[in-house]
């Protein structure tokens, strides 16, 4: 495969699932307008074919994903799969991008990998999952897109994405280990290489919202591994 090819293919694939979407939504619920700029979301979604090749851990290589994005409101701005990515996993990485987008601010981020731990039986954060349900007129391959298809996912895959220390959206991906899920989608936000990954502060050690593997229970904003490939991106 020529260079560049993956690239070309993806931002097709893109074009051809945004199409699809806007003229299958028949819900009732008003269009609209994705608040991140275009070129932005596109610059996020482009690295997936490129991060996919990477050493992600997980079950599968290449990987299989689903991606998503969406606004600071919630809005679907893109969705979309690589490889013969797992069905199911569409409505999780929207629900992963709306967490991340959801449960960030400006002044501490967190992935969804940071929520796994305080959303357990006894956590603090216990019963957050029900909070924000996903809207099942969304499950449908090809609908959702210009809407707030909600979800709550606690577990690796979703990552907010700021700009200018304030968040403008999150980023959610699906299609493997809940720890694939969220080296793929830091790396992607990191190599989108506009700033999206510039964290006001995190739980990490380092000061980021990446993933805090647990070496028995996880505690605290841990999340437990996954396999003896998980990487930390």
């Amino acid at each position: 495969m020529k260079p560049g090819t993956s690239k070309a293919l993806l931002a097709a694939a893109v074009i051809a699932m945004s199409g699809s979407a806007l003229a299958n939504d028949n819900d009732g619920q008003d269009k609209r307008a994705c608040s991140i700029p275009g070129a932005t979301v596109n610059a996020v979604q482009s690295q997936l074919a490129h991060v996919a090749t990477m050493n992600n851990g997980g079950i599968f290589s290449p990987s299989r994903m689903w991606s998503a994005v969406v606004d600071r409101q919630g809005v679907l701005c893109s969705v979309i799969r690589l490889g013969d990515a797992w069905p199911g996993s569409r409505a999780i990485a929207i629900a992963k991008a709306n967490t991340a987008n959801g449960f960030s601010n400006d002044h501490l981020a967190l992935s969804t990998a940071n929520l796994y731990a305080p959303t357990q039986p006894g956590g603090p954060l216990y019963g957050l999952n029900n909070s924000n349900p996903f809207n099942p007129d969304f499950l449908p391959q090809g609908t959702g897109l210009g809407r707030v298809p909600g979800g709550v996912i606690t577990f690796g895959g979703g990552v907010p994405l700021y700009s200018g220390g304030k968040v403008i959206g999150g980023l959610g991906l699906s299609g493997d280990s809940a720890c694939a899920d969220h080296a793929i989608a830091y790396r992607m936000r990191r190599l989108a290489n506009m700033g999206l990954d510039k964290v006001p502060g995190g739980v990490a050690p380092d000061g980021t919202d990446n993933i805090i593997y647990a070496n028995g229970t996880p505690t605290g904003y841990q999340h437990p591994h996954c396999g003896s490939s998980d990487v930390t991106p």
